[in-house]
Formats: structure tokens, sequence, C-alpha cells
């Protein structure tokens, strides 16, 4: 058997053929390296966008519409009143106090009674106070007796001197009529010139001690008047005196000064009352007036005589602002108010009632709800709900007057714009608002 070798057609130096000299290197078609940079930094692009649209920012807050009040700014009349709740206190009260103190002896009148003016309502007793009126009044009564022995002695002074001028005036009589009847005997020489003298001597003297005599009686009479005068207004001075200490001592019957109902009364029989203590009040009976506080926002408005109305028993009643306390208490001053007219007949001190202040007439305006917003922003801005109802944004507003209901715009909103009425907690910082539906 023969073996035949095949020629594989390659020589001793050459290499086995493969079939690696058929194929043939494809390039691939992809982006360039600027493409895929340019691509990327597009993604990072609208990546950042979409964050600064949607991501809260700080002067933007999310809110759910449900949980805000939501009111629309409309043309109206705005009727200038305020509310008010007014406490039912009595018209005139009269405070009973103890003039003098002491022990009480006896209780006559009872709380709430209906008292007479001038009525009994208590006695007291206070020994010192009785021993010390009876020295005064033992005391006024003796200087009364002695002014009254210096008034006797002056009158009886008056009369001596009118006795004196009346004697000088009749020696002075006398005398001239002698001296008139031998004046023509002396002529005629009946009469001695030494006789003669001595009656025109003794005429002359009782004349001019006639004119003494009536000028120290007018002395006399001036001086006395004035005196007389100052011991009646001394006496008329210890009688006022003597009167008050008498009335001192009325004073522990303890009486009603005026008629009306008497309250706040309870003091007990062996009691001891300090003087000045009070003990008790009448109020008029019948007549009422109300107290009631307003807002100090009000203060500059509320004058008196501004009428107001109050509800009770379905009657409206009308009043009248008739005192004005400026004092300023936790927020607050008082105004009395006085019923025109009638007045409830079954209200009861203390008793609140319901009142509406006019504060000016009614008149066109235009007009928003009134709302819990208005204490946190004083009416500087509202925040404008957007006609889709999606966003809400701050705008400065100027507000006007306001009641229990209402506030007039003044001006920076239009008839028809909605906005939030209810309290800005939580966002009164914030410029916008998101507003979000509530899921079901």
């Amino acid at each position: 058997m023969s073996v035949v070798r095949m020629q594989s057609g390659e020589g001793p130096n050459e290499r086995p053929v493969s079939g690696g000299a058929m194929d043939r290197v494809v390039e691939r078609g992809g982006l360039p390296w600027w493409a895929k940079w340019a691509a990327g930094a597009a993604a990072l692009l609208a990546a950042a966008v979409l964050f600064w649209f949607y991501a809260p920012r700080g002067d933007t807050q999310n809110v759910q519409a449900d949980r805000l009040t939501i009111s629309t700014v409309r043309n109206g009349t705005f009727e200038d009143f305020i509310p008010l709740r007014a406490r039912v206190t009595p018209l005139l009260t009269v405070y009973l106090d103890a003039i003098e103190g002491g022990r009480v002896e006896q209780v006559i009148a009872e709380d709430g009674a209906s008292l007479a003016k001038g009525q009994l309502i208590a006695v007291l007793s206070n020994a010192e106070l009785q021993l010390s009126v009876l020295a005064r009044q033992t005391e006024v009564e003796q200087q009364i007796n002695n002014m009254r022995t210096q008034e006797l002695a002056l009158a009886q002074t008056r009369l001596t001197n009118q006795r004196a001028v009346l004697e000088a005036g009749l020696a002075e009589e006398k005398a001239r009529r002698q001296y008139e009847r031998e004046r023509p005997l002396a002529q005629r020489g009946f009469v001695a010139g030494k006789t003669f003298a001595d009656t025109q001597d003794q005429a002359e003297y009782e004349r001019a001690r006639l004119g003494v005599l009536r000028r120290a009686q007018a002395t006399d009479e001036r001086l006395q008047a004035s005196q007389l005068a100052q011991q009646r207004a001394s006496a008329q001075s210890l009688q006022s005196s003597l009167q008050l200490a008498r009335a001192n001592l009325e004073a522990l019957n303890l009486r009603a000064p005026v008629a009306g109902q008497l309250s706040g009364f309870n003091i007990q029989v062996g009691q001891s009352l300090s003087r000045g203590e009070r003990i008790g009040q009448i109020d008029s009976p019948g007549r009422n007036k109300l107290m009631a506080g307003v807002d100090e926002f009000y203060l500059g408005r509320v004058q008196l005589g501004q009428r107001a109305e109050v509800e009770w028993g379905g009657k409206t009643y009308a009043a009248r602002v008739t005192k004005i306390y400026p004092q300023v208490q936790n927020g607050q001053f008082e105004v009395d108010l006085q019923f025109v007219g009638g007045e409830p007949a079954d209200i009861q001190r203390g008793q609140t009632l319901q009142a509406k202040l006019t504060l000016g007439d009614p008149a066109p305006a235009r007009i928003i709800p009134n709302g819990a917003f208005y204490n946190e922003t004083g009416g500087n801005f509202v925040f404008v709900v957007s006609p889709d109802g999606g966003s809400a944004v701050k705008r400065p507003v100027r507000l006007g007057r306001r009641n229990a209901n209402t506030i007039e715009v003044l001006e920076g909103l239009d008839p028809g714009e909605r906005v939030i009425t209810s309290p800005y907690t939580g966002f009164a910082d914030k410029d916008r608002l998101d507003l979000s539906q509530a899921k079901d």
C-alpha cells in the first residue's frame, strides 16, 4: 500500500493561510463627543428650569383653599355702626356712708327694700360723741349768754348817753332863756353887770357841754353798732356750730337721703362702724342706663349725643351717648347710654343687652366682608385671588370705616375681585400663595 502526500502549497517557510484576509472592518455611525456634551447640558438646564418653576420659594407658600374664606369685593351701602355689649346700671346711685362711727343698735330696713326720702334705715350709738356734743352745746350756750350780757350793757350805755344828752339839752335851754330875760334888763340897769355876765357864761357853758355830749353820743353809737354787728356774727357762728354738733348727733340715725331701692346693705346689730365707712347705696327706682365698652380704635369717633339702638324682647329701644370715659383699659374705653323715651320694664341691674351705636349715616361705598385678616394687617394689604383660583397675591390697599359686617374699601380693589378675609396666620409675611384643592 502506498501513501500519497498532498501538498498544501506552502513552502517550508510559509505560514498557514487563514480566512482573516477575507474580512473587512466596518466603521460605526455614532454622535460626535461635542454633541453628547451639548445634550447633557440641555438636560441639566431643563431640570433646573423645572425645579425653579415647581419648587417652593421663600416668598411663596402652599395653602389649602378649603381652609380659607374668600370674599368678593362689591358695591353696596355702608352702615356706619359698631355693635356693643351694654351692662344695665342704675341711672342715679347715691352711696350711703356712716357720717359718724358707732355701734349698730337697730337695723330697720333690709337690703333690696324700696325707701322714701328721709326714711330711717338704722340707728347707731356713740357715747363719746354724745358727751362731746353735750359739752359743745353747753359751751356754745354759755358764750351766747355772755354775748347777750354784753349786748345788754351796750344798750344800757346807750340809754345813759341819751339821758345825759337830754339833761344837757334841758340845762342849755334854761340857761338860754335866763340869758334872754336878763339881757334887756341889764341894758336898762335893772340887773347887775356881774350877775348878767354869770348868766351869759352859764348859757355858753351849757351850749358847749351839749355839743360835747352829742359828739360823744355819736361816737359811742358808731362804735356800739360795730361791736353789736360783730357780736351778732359771732352769735350766728356759734349757733351754726351748735346746729352742726346736733346734726352730727342726729347722724347716728341713718336715713335715706333720696328715694330709691336699697342695695349692698348688710350691716348687723352689734357691728361697729367707723366714720366714713360705706354701708350701702340707693339706686334710682325704675330708671336705668347702659355702660358699654368700645374698642379704642373708635375713641376719636364716638361723640356725645350719638344715637344707639337696643334690642330687647323683640323690640327696639332708642338711646343716646350721655358720657364718655376716655381712660383706655385692655384696649377699650367706656361710654354711658341713656334711654330716650321708654325703656324695657323687665330689665335688671347687671343684665347684658345688645346695642348698636350709629357713628354716621348710611352711604354708598365699595365694601368687603369684615374678617379676622384686619387684625393682622391693620388694613394695609390683602391677598387677592387670581381669576382661576389657583393663587393669591399680596396687594397694598387702603381701607376706611368698618363695622361688624363690612369694611369700606377706599383704594386698591375693584368690584368683582376676590380676596382672602380669613386670618393670615402663618403666611402674613409671604407675597404669594399657591392655593391647592383638597383631594377626595
